[in-house]
Formats: C-alpha cells, structure tokens, sequence
C-alpha cells in the first residue's frame, strides 16, 4: 500500500525539522509589518519611508492637574522669624501680616497651635486653621487669584477680532447709505434747476 502522505506522523514537526524554519514567511523578518514595533530594532528604513520619525518613541500627554502647595500652622509658627527676613510677613500694630501666596503657598492647614496675633493672607485655608487663628484674635484674609489659561485667551482675543470686523463692516454700511442719500439729493436738486429754466 502506498502512503497517502509525506507527512511524519507521531512526530512534533511532520519532519519538518524546527517549526520556526516551516513557517512560511521565511527565517527573517515575516511578514508585512511584524516586528517592526516601536522598541524593536528592525525594518526601521521601511517604516521611516512610509511613517517618518514619529512612529519610533513614546508617546503621552501633559497633565492639566495643578499640585496645592499647603502650609500647617505649626509650620508657619517656625518660619515666622524667616518670613519677616524674606519680606513674607511684617510687623502691623501688635500683629504679624503675612502674605502665604507671596512666600508660594496656596493653602493653610490646621495642625498645630497659634502664639500669636496674624493676619494671613491666603488663597485657601481649612476649617481648624480659620478657627485657631480667629481664637489668638486674628484673621484670615481669603485672596482671589483669577488665572486666565491660554484657551480663554484665544478665544477673547477672536471675540475682539469678530467686535472690529462687524465695526467695520458697520462703517461700511453706513457711508454706503450716506453716498446714497447725497447722490439722491444732489439729483433732486438738479432736477429743480431744470424745471425753473423750462418756466
């Protein structure tokens, strides 16, 4: 009886030998774009060709997220001598003021205990803070910090260009109707002319 396939049944391969070498796409590279991810190392000029250079590399995005400096009383407590020094703080009538935002803090936090009379001046505090400052007869002064982003920006700036355009086009307008009205003038007054010769 002859066989009805080449094929080396029972074994791992069919007699192929090792599997990688009867995979079909030959012993290098494969096929198409395999390989060719952005950490490996091969088929780089086919794909600077057809890609360019931003297909190798990472690629993220820039967090909008901002981090709030904060400051505990305690902590303020110790700096109070270096604030002064710094031009942070200063001395007011049996006061101490100090500007949080000017020394690169947003926010005060309660831990810890208030010696003496401060004004403060800060974006944000917490709840305990207000009260422990307000117990040693001062005060917190909250600032409003208006910070505008570059989107905001843009779109006032094209508002504005959009206001003078309508201006303008406004002005157009209206010298348009004002040439108008002369010229209709201008005729009428020419046909009065006329008829008084005729008379």
């Amino acid at each position: 009886m002859k066989r009805k396939t080449r094929k080396m049944r029972g074994r791992k391969t069919a007699g192929y030998g090792a599997r990688k070498k009867h995979r079909g796409k030959g012993s290098k590279g494969g096929k198409g774009m395999s390989g060719s991810g952005k950490r490996a190392d091969q088929k780089k000029t086919l794909i600077l060709k057809k890609y360019g250079k931003e297909y190798f590399g990472k690629r993220g995005f820039v967090s909008r997220k901002k981090k709030t400096k904060a400051i505990n009383l305690d902590q303020l407590m110790e700096k109070l001598a270096l604030f002064i020094r710094k031009g942070y703080a200063q001395k007011i009538e049996g006061a101490i003021e100090i500007d949080l935002q000017k020394a690169g803090y947003d926010k005060l936090l309660g831990r810890g205990k208030v010696k003496e009379k401060l004004l403060i001046k800060v974006k944000s505090f917490s709840k305990k803070a207000q009260e422990k400052v307000e117990q040693a007869k001062g005060q917190i002064i909250a600032q409003e910090v208006k910070i505008k982003s570059k989107e905001q920006e843009e779109l006032q700036k094209e508002k504005q260009g959009k206001g003078k355009k309508r201006e303008g086009k406004a002005r157009g307008k209206n010298n348009e109707t004002g040439k108008k009205e002369e010229g209709e003038e201008e005729e009428k007054g020419s046909e009065g002319k006329s008829k008084k010769k005729e008379d």
